[in-house]
């Protein structure tokens, strides 16, 4: 795989009016609008009631429909405010952010651990913003947002990783049979967010910790080192680990589904088909379906017998967990982790800019990570590796659930089955908005 850039985008003056429209375009009318509009352009349904065969050709979407969909999904909107109070840090400032910028949707506590891929017609992307920080790009000077800097940082952003479109075959198991027609078809973008649960889970012991909460295992019903400190405020009050995890698991997904949530809410802005959807199988995406034939995106994978799945745990030198292999052990893992927050460009870093009147204060108040603070969390990561092989221990490393499929919509199909209304104006007139 290649880490070629991407062409600047070029805006031309009937998209700058289009795009004009779209900012215009009412939230509620967005929201009441939003259904899942699978049939597309160049698509065919062989049978059934629904049956229907497009006239019209396959239509990728154009780079600018592309860096719209994408600045939506995953842009950087401004500076992360932090959690502003907890009266068991003050007047120290909670420390739970991962990254010191705002993204299109929320993270808890800040962590912001989901990182992107998509593919199309042209090839195999990664796009991070997790750590990006704003440049001005939706800033609103009153006369609208600037659209060359908005669209052209989502743009910078793109990896190419392949020039191929993700393979899965049209069949079950690599698909669900209701999407075996239609998912990642010709033509199409597929977005594809990717949680990294080892760093999740090791915000979430940090969380506890700095709360006074250790963590016990209830799956070997025996403590988690760390976990009964008389120094913790709550020593004698741990929280199950199983918990932890699904919590985790849960905190992670949140991501995931409100990011591609915004995107379908700009489809029909746009007037464009898509949906967002979750009948893709994740392993075979990652690169876990034991096909070598179906390499997806190719994450490094990890087996083991007392898992009941393979365990994907990233894509070296493009999306890296904190776990192993990408980490030397569970010291390195917390190290890289404290680093994020508290190194160049991290919310805990005085020097990092922010929304503040007096930043540098702001930042620099923040509670740090002490030498005791970081023994004990390095020891509960370390303890939950050895006993489980794995971060975390009891669901995957990496979290895919949502993806988000944008498409030209064929009118024509909804014409022939729907009542009228199945679609909204601005999928009616795409076409002449557009193009």
């Amino acid at each position: 795989m290649s880490g070629k850039p991407s062409p600047t985008l070029h805006v031309s003056e009937q998209e700058r009016a289009a795009i004009g429209a779209l900012l215009r375009f009412p939230l509620i009318a967005a929201v009441n609008g939003r259904r899942s509009r699978r049939f597309p352009v160049g698509g065919s349904i062989p049978a059934g009631e629904l049956a229907f065969t497009s006239a019209k050709p396959v239509q990728p979407l154009s780079e600018v429909e592309r860096a719209l969909v994408l600045a939506m999904v995953t842009g950087v909107t401004g500076w992360n405010f932090g959690i502003s109070h907890h009266p068991g840090y003050a007047p120290a400032l909670p420390n739970y952010p991962g990254t010191a910028g705002g993204r299109t949707f929320p993270s808890a506590a800040g962590f912001h651990t989901t990182e992107f891929f998509f593919t199309d017609d042209s090839g195999t992307y990664f796009l991070s913003s997790r750590d990006a920080a704003p440049g001005g790009e939706v800033a609103d000077d009153g006369d609208g947002i600037d659209v060359d800097a908005w669209l052209g940082a989502t743009v910078a952003r793109y990896r190419k990783l392949s020039p191929q479109r993700v393979w899965l075959p049209r069949e079950e198991p690599y698909l669900e049979g209701h999407n075996t027609w239609i998912a990642n078809h010709p033509g199409s973008l597929l977005v594809i967010p990717v949680a990294d649960l080892a760093q999740h889970l090791i915000a979430n012991l940090a969380f506890f910790l700095q709360n006074g909460y250790g963590v016990y295992d209830d799956v070997n019903q025996r403590p988690i080192p760390g976990g009964d400190d008389s120094s913790l405020r709550h020593a004698g009050d741990p929280f199950p680990l199983s918990f932890v995890e699904q919590y985790t698991l849960a905190e992670a997904s949140a991501e995931l589904i409100t990011s591609v949530y915004n995107g379908h809410l700009l489809l029909g802005a746009l007037g464009l088909g898509g949906w967002t959807f979750d009948g893709i199988d994740r392993l075979s995406v990652l690169g876990a379906s034991g096909d070598p034939a179906v390499p997806g995106l190719g994450f490094h994978v990890e087996h083991d017998d007392r898992w009941a799945l393979p365990n994907p745990t990233g894509l070296p030198g493009v999306f890296e967990t904190l776990a192993r292999p990408h980490v030397r052990d569970a010291a390195e893992a917390v190290e890289r982790f404290a680093e994020r927050r508290s190194g160049a460009g991290g919310p805990l870093n005085a020097a990092t800019p922010g929304p503040w009147r007096d930043t540098p204060r702001v930042r620099a108040s923040a509670a740090p990570y002490d030498a005791r603070f970081l023994r004990l969390l390095t020891g509960q990561v370390r303890y939950i590796d050895e006993t489980f092989g794995k971060i975390p221990g009891t669901v995957p490393t990496v979290q895919i659930l949502n993806y988000l499929q944008a498409q030209h919509l064929d009118t024509d199909f909804y014409d022939h089955h729907f009542t009228p209304g199945a679609y909204l104006p601005t999928h009616g007139a795409h076409e002449s908005t557009w193009h």
